[in-house]
């Protein structure tokens, strides 16, 4: 049964890739064939990860005369399946309306082939079972992607941010294809249950290198410091729709394959190999959101929380991989657990915000939110879907980023339990990082929501704007009601990650939670559904005593003030360039901010008649890392081009030699 069902959820993504295509000159049909069938498969792949996760691994294999096809979903593979489908039904369901942007403009048949395909390529990706298949998979998704990314190729920074993202992911799939060549010499065999075996005769050396080029290739599609410079660029350059996948779910699948390395295959055997990720992982959280902050473009800001919440993941994963090393499988488990819950908050929340996201440009049509405002009484719905996706973003209760959050600090504060000092420190310190994450966060989305949806419209767009098609609300609603969810039923959740985490670290942690109603550890317990229900009790209190108090006294209304000027207008309005500005002042060594400053006189000049601003902080990875890179790339480019001379009586000769000394090898027993 289970066999059919996954064989119907492909065949149904490629109907909906079909006949997209097929009905392309007719886009409200093209539309209804691609994201009905999308939506559908999305429901198939939600009962068979479900159906797994219940204990029923499904594994599936044919031999070809040239690739073998092999599929094996166990709870790993089907808890990402899950996250993947559920995101992809909801943005389905969103896309039947934001898509109406691109009626008569462009080919939507195009949009909806690559759409079914991308999300089949993910769902592959995720279930492959050897080393060949999950290669022509990974590459199936990334060129997927990277068409996506240029849908709107005829604007330059578009193409731009694709070469970019196709560059990257290039690189990335170079390295991931060493680890694999290592392992598979060492099993001969491509088959994931052969690397298992395989990887234990490896020398540590092997094992350390396969690591690294595996968290090198995985990382740099994941986002991680200093691999993330394509993330900024690609995800605002897509379709909102699509950014929502992106950012939401195809960055777990690299998420996905490091923990499958580190923990199925190579046994997590090597404390440094988590502090490295520990680092790393801090590293990218904080400056993910010091950058994020910085950010106006809607796209970006949430781009750059991409980085920040893959970093925030890979914390649970180091202090994982760091206590299973050193011989603490139950707080291993804990700590993947807590990367687990995340990863699924994560996709929830960040596609609803690149779902918003994506409906305040179909309104109005600007990225820049110093030119919104005012939105929340134009577009209410929108406004109440950002404001929960902000809040679990912000990681406060009673929503699902708090709670996944609050498990990564308790796992972190387990590391005071461990008698390495060094070890401690660096666990300890990550969670000092996180702090400051969180808060840095919450700062940044004040401001995101704020200058946003409040105050007074800033432009003629804002000012015009209007609630989206109801398609588009129901999809980020979908989601809406999961951060919620995510957040009050975390007993749940936490049991079904546990008996994922179990076959990887070798124990069960769950009946050494306390849960009644509560998530506890030793080192503090917290309960958001008892806290979901004071709120639900109590915030209706003072609404009620002000409805029945509030009228006893006269009131009035007046403007508020606004510096002497005779009326409130935009332009007195507070902006996201003022509201980071502290925060770009204290971490001025980070981002080197450059500012100027251009004064027009009014023929005297005592008389100021108009200022221009303009600020950017300086690209401290791209200046300093990859500019010199590419020009050392060039240079040498420059200099091989010596033995590029057009005459084939040469290219010949090179051969020649090649074969020479290949024969002198191979007939000295080399």
């Amino acid at each position: 049964m289970m066999k059919y069902l996954f064989f119907g959820m492909i065949l149904t993504f490629l109907t909906g890739a079909a006949g997209a295509v097929i009905t392309n000159k007719n886009d409200r049909l093209s539309t209804f064939v691609a994201f009905s069938c999308a939506a559908m498969a999305s429901i198939m792949g939600i009962i068979i990860s479900l159906s797994i996760l219940r204990g029923n691994n499904f594994k599936f294999t044919q031999s070809g005369p040239i690739l073998d096809f092999g599929i094996f979903v166990d709870g790993l593979s089907a808890f990402f399946m899950l996250v993947i489908s559920i995101v992809a039904f909801s943005v389905s369901i969103y896309s039947f309306g934001y898509v109406k942007e691109y009626f008569g403009k462009k080919n939507i048949g195009y949009l909806g082939f690559l759409y079914n395909i991308f999300i089949l390529s993910m769902i592959l990706v995720v279930s492959a079972d050897n080393a060949f298949m999950f290669l022509i998979v990974w590459e199936l998704m990334s060129i997927a992607s990277y068409f996506l990314v240029i849908y709107e190729h005829e604007k330059p920074m578009i193409r731009k941010a694709g070469f970019l993202y196709i560059v990257m992911t290039h690189i990335g799939t170079g390295f991931i294809i060493l680890s694999f060549l290592i392992m598979a010499g060492a099993s001969g065999s491509f088959n994931f249950a052969t690397f298992r075996e395989g990887a234990s005769t490896l020398s540590p050396f092997l094992r350390d290198m396969v690591f690294l080029l595996a968290l090198i290739g995985f990382g740099a599609k994941a986002g991680i410091v200093p691999l993330h410079i394509w993330l900024p660029y690609a995800h605002p350059a897509a379709p909102g729709n699509v950014s929502a996948l992106m950012s939401g779910v195809m960055i777990k699948t690299a998420i996905y394959m490091i923990i499958r390395v580190s923990f199925d295959f190579l046994g997590a055997s090597s404390t440094w190999w988590g502090l490295i990720i520990l680092i790393i992982a801090s590293a990218s959280a904080l400056l993910g959101v010091m950058y994020a902050l910085m950010e106006h473009d809607l796209k970006r800001l949430l781009a750059y929380h991409s980085v920040e919440n893959i970093g925030i993941i890979l914390i649970g994963v180091g202090v994982g991989i760091i206590f299973i090393s050193l011989g603490h499988p139950d707080l291993a488990a804990f700590g993947l657990i807590a990367g687990l819950y995340h990863t699924m908050n994560h996709a929830v929340f960040k596609s609803l915000l690149f779902m918003g996201a994506g409906s305040l440009i179909y309104s109005t049509h600007t990225k820049n939110i110093e030119d919104m405002g005012g939105l929340i009484k134009k577009m209410p719905w929108t406004a109440l879907f950002f404001l929960i996706g902000s809040i679990s973003i912000s990681a406060l209760p009673p929503f699902n980023g708090f709670v996944s959050e609050w498990l990564t600090f308790q796992a972190q504060l387990l590391g005071i339990n461990l008698s390495d000092n060094i070890t401690k420190i660096a666990i300890l310190s990550s969670g000092a990082a996180l702090a400051l994450t969180s808060a840095l966060a919450a700062a940044c989305f004040v401001k995101a929501f704020g200058i946003s949806f409040l105050a007074l419209p800033r432009s003629e767009h804002a000012l015009h704007a209007k609630e989206v098609p109801g398609s588009m609300l129901s999809g980020m609603g979908i989601l809406a009601v999961l951060c919620i969810a995510l957040g009050i039923l975390p007993f749940y959740f936490v049991g079904i990650l546990d008996n994922i985490a179990t076959p990887l670290v070798g124990t069960s942690v769950i009946s050494k939670i306390t849960f009644d109603l509560s998530i506890a550890t030793a080192t503090g317990s917290f309960s958001t559904v008892w806290l979901f229900l004071a709120l639900f009790i109590f915030l209706p209190v003072p609404l009620i005593l002000a409805l029945a108090f509030g009228g006893k006294t006269a009131s009035k209304t007046y403007e508020t003030w606004g510096c002497g000027q005779p009326a409130t207008t935009g332009r007195n309005e507070y902006t996201a360039t003022a509201f980071s500005k502290p925060i770009r002042m204290w971490f001025v060594n980070i981002y080197r901010p450059h500012r100027e400053i251009h004064t027009t006189y009014a023929g005297s000049p005592y008389f100021k008649e108009r200022f221009t601003f303009e600020s950017e902080i300086e690209p401290i990875f791209e200046k300093y890392l990859y500019l010199p890179l590419a020009w050392l790339v060039l240079a040498l480019s420059r200099s091989l081009r010596i033995i590029q001379t057009g005459s084939i009586q040469l290219y010949l000769l090179y051969i020649l030699i090649t074969l020479v000394v290949s024969l002198i090898y191979v007939g000295s027993g080399g």
